[in-house]
């Protein structure tokens, strides 16, 4: 580890020591939410104490090892133990390197999953319903709740369009990497002759918490609202009252309709939600946009236009173009909604990435 990087270490252990002493003032104890706020950045930092004092105690055996080096009757037994804890101190490291990794304020909240049929006609309306579907047979599994906000069916099934809200510990970081286009390789139940079609959807991941340094306010006149008559589900108020909301931003274009609600009251709120969440991503996208060409993975809504993925049914498998070698052939599983080991291989992914920005830096 480098002397720059160790000194971000220690840098933190003070930032510790600092908020466990501002805790333990009244003053502060009094301020419920600056209270809040330092006892979750004190948990934050804990691992980074824990893994120091660990590698401190490591040392320690390790000198102590070398030390019976010189005792012939014990050299023995202090070459193994001089491998074990270097082994230890070389796990511990990583840990270290690990705690110097950028939070995202984000990953631990939920978002709005978006999924369009792209090019394809009637199949990539298909494929985006199989691509919602597999999102929401995960979530139930992760134990998430899912709710659609606005769908535009398709003529012959699947979606045109599709807006749901997860909420979750965690959906955002395990979800964050879905946003691009999905591409799919198969004979659709359209196709008379059998022929392998290739057809697309794209998926936006746009995070329902801004994060703290993301700050977003939005002008009235700046928005152009217009009602209209659902088409979704509510028995027989749907059609008879404009309750729907469409919301235009003017000055960036952004669209959000919500149709779920039965007053127009409630679906303004949603529809604002989510306007407010995706132009807090943009934002957020243009910050990052100087080292985005750095990255493999574009997290976030991204570049909706960037192929991420194949999905090869005549085959079994499934590839993501993004991380070299990622190739999986358990496609009917993935495909109703067993992501983790793709999910996981990502997140390793960017892991890697991110430590080895940080020994460039370093």
């Amino acid at each position: 580890m480098t002397p720059a990087l160790r000194r971000k270490l220690e840098a933190l252990l003070e930032r510790r020591e600092e908020v466990e002493r501002l805790l333990a003032d009244p003053a502060v104890a009094a301020d419920q939410t600056r209270f809040r706020n330092l006892s979750r950045e004190f948990s934050s930092l804990q691992p980074v104490a824990d893994a120091l004092a660990a590698e401190a105690q490591a040392r320690a055996d390790l000198a102590t090892a070398q030390a019976m080096r010189n005792d012939p009757e014990l050299r023995a037994l202090a070459e193994d133990e001089i491998d074990t804890t270097n082994a230890r101190l070389a796990t511990l490291e990583g840990e270290l390197l690990a705690q110097l990794i950028p939070k995202d304020a984000r990953d631990d909240g939920g978002l709005y999953l978006e999924v369009r049929a792209g090019a394809g006609g009637d199949e990539a309306a298909i494929f985006a319903g199989d691509l919602f579907r597999m999102y929401t047979r995960y979530a139930e599994t992760q134990g998430w709740r899912i709710e659609v906000e606005s769908a535009n069916p398709g003529e012959h099934g699947g979606y045109k369009e599709v807006v749901a809200r997860v909420e979750g510990a965690g959906a955002y970081a395990k979800l964050k990497y879905e946003s691009g286009t999905h591409r799919v390789q198969r004979v659709p139940a359209t196709e008379s002759q059998g022929r392998i079609h290739t057809s697309a959807a794209t998926v936006a991941i746009i995070a329902l918490e801004a994060g703290e340094d993301s700050t977003m306010v939005i002008n009235p006149a700046d928005l152009k609202v217009d009602t209209f008559r659902s088409s979704g589900a509510g028995g027989q108020h749907v059609n008879k009252t404009e309750s729907a909301i469409r919301i235009t931003h003017v000055p960036t274009g952004v669209v959000v309709e919500s149709q779920t609600e039965r007053s127009q009251h409630a679906n303004r709120d949603k529809a604002m939600k989510r306007l407010q969440a995706m132009l807090v991503e943009a934002e957020i996208e243009k910050r990052a946009a100087a080292t985005a060409a750095e990255r493999k993975l574009q997290v976030g809504s991204g570049d909706r236009s960037q192929r991420i993925r194949t999905y090869n049914f005549p085959q079994g498998r499934i590839t993501d173009h993004r991380v070299e070698g990622l190739t999986l052939y358990d496609l009917p599983h993935i495909i109703e909604g067993a992501l983790t080991p793709l999910i996981t291989r990502l997140q390793q992914e960017q892991h890697a990435e991110a430590l080895a920005q940080l020994a460039r830096e370093g």
